[in-house]
């Protein structure tokens, strides 16, 4: 089961990355720590969505499809692996030379273990929840912070579910 639900959320991956070959992609790094003080470090790709809603003076609403590899490392959760992919939406703010944005969404995980760190998440398949704020930079960069939490909502038992906090950077190509 977590064998074809990994290969089924990496295909979905290069069935994006396929479809989206026209935009440009954005690498990203993050490292975080876990509400229990483990490590985690996260290599993500994403594309922009060519959208924007609810234009104003202030700013508007667009996002972008975000694809991720996390590696779960300290204690028991050492050797833990998460695949994710998730929807983002994200609101950019106008008039600013670096231009400030807040961001929000609820994609799909599969984990490599059902136990990370202290946390017993119940399944390998999970929801990742995240929100985050970040400044948009010249050269198609981005650094911010990201708050994700992971869980099963409750489908199946137990469900501790696991957070992580990071600092991110990521750069367009």
């Amino acid at each position: 089961m977590k064998s074809r639900l990994a290969s089924t959320l990496a295909v979905a991956v290069l069935a994006l990355a396929g479809s989206q070959l026209a935009q440009a992609a954005q690498v990203s790094g993050a490292v975080g720590v876990t509400s229990q003080g483990d490590m985690t470090y996260r290599l993500g790709m994403s594309f922009d969505w060519d959208k924007k809603w609810l234009q104003s003076d202030i700013g508007y609403v667009t996002g972008y499809w975000d694809a991720g590899y996390t590696y779960w490392e300290g204690g028991e959760a050492s050797g833990a692996h998460s695949l994710s992919f998730s929807p983002v939406f994200t609101y950019e703010f106008s008039g600013f030379t670096y231009t400030p944005y807040i961001e929000a969404g609820i994609g799909l995980a599969a984990f490599s273990k059902t136990d990370v760190g202290d946390q017993r998440l119940g399944s390998s398949f999970n929801f990742e929840d995240r929100i985050g704020l970040g400044l948009k930079l010249p050269g198609e960069q981005k650094v911010g912070v990201r708050a994700i939490h992971y869980s099963n909502a409750g489908i199946k038992q137990p469900n501790d579910g696991i957070e992580s906090y990071s600092l991110f950077y990521s750069k367009g190509f």
